[in-house]
């Protein structure tokens, strides 16, 4: 017989096997930090001009960063602030090296989202969160999956739970029940209407005093940033429907996008959302967050199977949130729900298989212009950088052929320059600032 405590005594166990885990992983310190990156990189697969091009214009301006020179002198190596400094200062055949991102506008929001487990979902956030690193964007992650991966990934283990998405769920249903009494008390009628009360287990937590940066944590990477998840966060749903009861009128799917809203428009460019593989309270707010959708899939049937289902459910759980059309406040998305796109992107493909072929051909039939160009394959590189809970990007190619690391590497980028060149179309449809 198994009980919780036997269980809690298990899970013990397993997190002195994490830290060791990450003392092998990460840095002596225990915290995951970035690697420097080649000049061959910088030039060819970051800036995408040629190395002699770019060694002649940083010789030419010896004030711009010139970064560590291995002890042969062969190769130099940058910091990811030393290129974006470069980024920033240098220009080549008169175009600017800044990424596109159109003027007036916030950060659009893309969530990266799927029924099915192992579909690749926080796979695919990662390597796009660094790829738009690389990129030059500012990026926040968002991890709505009690499974953390991400945040792990990200270098995140200790985290409390009020400073993830249920925090920022509770604080909301805190602070819109302060708004809806407000307005009862300043109707004409508002003595012949109800308050709307919170038990103190809920309003005594403090989380209505928390700051909007107070979610928001730093990484490895100086350009990313993250509302981490945990496993403790699991409980998130339990919780909402308890808070639903408490007040039936709370618009629970808009909580983090009126915690979005509240952030600056020029403090990120992209907004990253990794999504559970559940269609529950944190993966509606996610969605109804979202500007973009991206459904990831492998490419067997199951697989098609479970998206098909996927996008039936959220299709019903979306048409069923009109109902709160009356009670969304001024300044929250509207109803119903309106993606600017929505893409499929298949992952762990293999070019070579032909029943991966057949599925890519079924996916192009049934979703047409909507399925991703590039699918995301599978390839020995990629294994190894999910072993290690590291982007292909992290991965110093010195460590593997560098056959096998560029083979990997562009299979993601082909797919990351999709899905930004899709983000830039949809960010016109995003209203600018004060519109």
């Amino acid at each position: 017989m198994f009980t919780h405590q036997d269980l809690a005594q298990l899970q013990a166990q397993s997190l002195k096997m994490q830290s060791f885990i990450r003392q092998q992983t990460y840095s002596p310190e225990m915290e995951k930090t970035l690697r420097r990156f080649s000049s061959w990189e910088v030039a060819e697969l970051i800036f995408r001009v040629n190395q002699s091009t770019m060694r002649g214009r940083l010789a030419a301006d010896p004030s711009l960063p010139q970064g560590l020179v291995e002890e042969d002198g062969r190769q130099r190596w940058y910091s990811l602030e030393e290129i974006n400094e470069i980024r920033r200062r240098l220009k080549v055949n008169r175009k600017s090296l800044m990424p596109p991102r159109p003027a007036g506008k916030r950060a659009i929001r893309a969530a990266i989202a799927n029924f099915k487990g192992g579909a690749g979902k926080s796979t695919v956030a990662l390597h796009f969160a660094h790829a738009a690193a690389l990129d030059g964007y500012r990026v926040l992650c968002v991890d709505f999956d009690p499974q953390a991966t991400l945040s792990h990934s990200m270098g995140l283990s200790d985290v409390s739970e009020e400073f993830t998405v249920w925090g920022v769920m509770a604080r909301d249903l805190i602070r819109e029940t302060e708004r809806m009494n407000a307005a009862v008390q300043g109707a004409e009628s508002g003595a012949a209407l109800p308050q709307r009360r919170l038990p103190a287990s809920v309003t005594d937590m403090g989380l209505s005093d928390l700051r909007v940066t107070d979610f928001i944590k730093p990484t490895s990477w100086p350009t990313i940033d993250i509302v981490p998840s945990c496993a403790n966060a699991a409980f998130v749903e339990f919780a909402s429907a308890q808070y639903r009861h408490l007040n039936p009128e709370w618009s629970f799917f808009a909580a983090v996008s009126r915690y979005l809203d509240s952030l600056p428009d020029d403090s990120y460019d992209l907004i990253l959302f990794d999504c559970p593989p559940a269609i529950g309270y944190q993966s509606m707010n996610a969605v109804f967050a979202a500007d973009v959708l991206y459904i990831p899939s492998g490419p067997g049937y199951w697989e098609y199977d479970s998206t098909t289902s996927f996008i039936g459910q959220l299709s019903e759980a979306l048409e069923d949130l009109g109902r709160f059309g009356s009670s969304v406040p001024a300044g929250t998305l509207k109803l119903p729900k309106a993606f600017t796109d929505v893409r499929f992107l298949l992952t762990r493909f293999e070019p070579n298989n032909e029943l991966h072929r057949a599925m890519q051909s079924a996916f192009g039939k049934v979703f047409g212009d909507r399925l991703a160009e590039h699918p995301i394959e599978m390839t020995r590189a990629v294994e190894q950088s999910g072993r290690f809970l590291s982007s292909i990007y992290e991965i110093d190619y010195r460590d593997m052929t560098r056959e096998t690391w560029r083979r990997a590497r562009g299979s993601f980028d082909q797919a990351y320059v999709e899905f930004r060149d899709n983000l830039v179309k949809a960010w016109d449809e995003i209203e600018e600032t004060g519109a």
